[in-house]
């Protein structure tokens, strides 16, 4: 090959070598930026940009935190576990609240609507201002018990301006307890509404009236005295109970401060499986072999719990379950509860002499019964002898401080 020839070839190949370079040059320049745009574009989009005070655009990073390590991380969850679990507590709280608002709402919507005319200052004073009483009194009556309530208004309740008095000045409320009858309407219910237009005494219930439906009417009672009252105590007391309301009203005040009381006069009787008898139970196996006792129960003449207690059944009326006997569906409902029995003799006194001499010894009884006929035998005829002999005086109940 001639000089001339290895010249030209030289030239080629050095002129392809530099087109070679630029092009792995150009190559590699273009694929940076190709990959450039791929990464950053996506990201770009995401970012949320803001102005700054000197007009810029300024972008604002998120998503850069550094990720905790596993010491952190495991705080964070037993952080977030300890919240959920506070938050669930304040939720349960707000849903018992609200269900006390709601049992409140219904109690008094359902008197106001399917009762008969309530007195003027239940309808307007007592569930609008919602002021704090000592005690709610029920007096546990029935239709054909008219004579029994007039023998109690002429004794240990006071009547008109007095009864007002009471309410105002002592924080006690008294009245008598009945539901409606099983046609609802009747000449049994205008009867009722007649005395109460007369009186203004009586706190209806929505409830069916029936000698087998006590342990009902008592929820009821409870459930709708704590919707209408904001009470410390709240009494039941048969209409064929004397009562000294002065002294029951001093005997609840030395338990105020408990949150949770049951008082009356304790027993334990026995759970008769035999039909056709008194105060049957028909659940008597419930209570294990025949022959055995209920649990301790305040004796259903004349009984108090507290406001805790009260609101309880209110709450949770629709779940309690009713046995034969209402003092004993009461126990029952509290057995299982932190809340203290308070065994009291004096709320089941004898009928003169028994509570007379009680009297003269400087313990006055606060509730007087015969236990032979649950109440006082033929009431109407004694009451007004009972007051008499074993009454505490009206100007102890005016003198009294609650």
């Amino acid at each position: 090959m001639s000089w001339k020839s290895r010249g030209t070839d030289s030239s080629k190949s050095l002129v392809s070598k530099k087109w070679a370079l630029l092009l792995c040059i150009g190559c590699f320049w273009g694929g940076m930026l190709f990959s450039s745009r791929i990464e950053t574009e996506p990201e770009a989009r995401d970012i949320p940009r803001t102005m700054n005070e000197d007009g810029k655009l300024k972008i604002v990073s998120g998503g850069c935190t550094p990720k905790p390590d596993g010491k952190h991380e495991s705080t964070d969850i037993l952080g977030e576990v300890s919240r959920t679990h506070h938050a669930i507590q304040t939720l349960d709280k707000t849903i018992s609240n609200l269900e006390m608002e709601l049992a409140a709402a219904r109690a008094a919507q359902e008197s106001i609507l399917n009762g008969s005319p309530i007195s003027d200052d239940i309808k307007i004073s007592e569930p609008i201002t919602k002021r704090k009483f000592l005690m709610v009194v029920g007096i546990n009556t029935a239709f054909s018990s008219r004579k029994r309530r007039d023998s109690v208004r002429s004794t240990w309740m006071p009547q008109g301006d007095k009864r007002k008095k009471l309410e105002e000045e002592k924080g006690i409320i008294i009245r008598f307890v009945i539901g409606h009858s099983a046609t609802s309407g009747g000449i049994l219910d205008r009867a009722i509404e007649a005395e109460d237009k007369r009186h203004g005494d009586f706190l209806r219930l929505e409830h069916v009236e029936g000698y087998l439906e006590l342990s009902a009417k008592t929820k009821t009672y409870f459930a709708t005295a704590v919707a209408l009252w904001d009470a410390d105590f709240y009494v039941k007391v048969d209409d064929d109970v004397h009562v000294n309301i002065a002294t029951l009203g001093a005997t609840l005040m030395r338990h105020r401060s408990k949150p949770r009381v049951y008082i009356g006069c304790m027993k334990s009787g026995p759970v008769l499986a035999q039909k056709g008898v008194r105060y049957h139970e028909p659940e008597h196996w419930k209570f294990g072999e025949e022959g055995n006792r209920y649990f301790r129960h305040a004796t259903g003449q004349l009984y108090a719990i507290s406001k805790d207690l009260a609101t309880y059944i209110s709450i949770n009326q629709h779940v309690l379950h009713k046995y034969a006997n209402e003092d004993v569906s009461l126990g029952s409902w509290f057995i299982g509860l932190d809340a203290e029995h308070i065994d009291d003799r004096r709320l089941c006194c004898g009928t003169p002499p028994d509570c007379e001499w009680k009297a003269q010894a400087g313990n006055v009884c606060v509730a007087s019964f015969d236990w032979s006929c649950s109440g006082i035998c033929k009431s109407v005829e004694r009451m007004k002898v009972v007051h008499r002999r074993c009454g505490e005086g009206e100007n102890v109940l005016w003198s009294t401080a609650f």
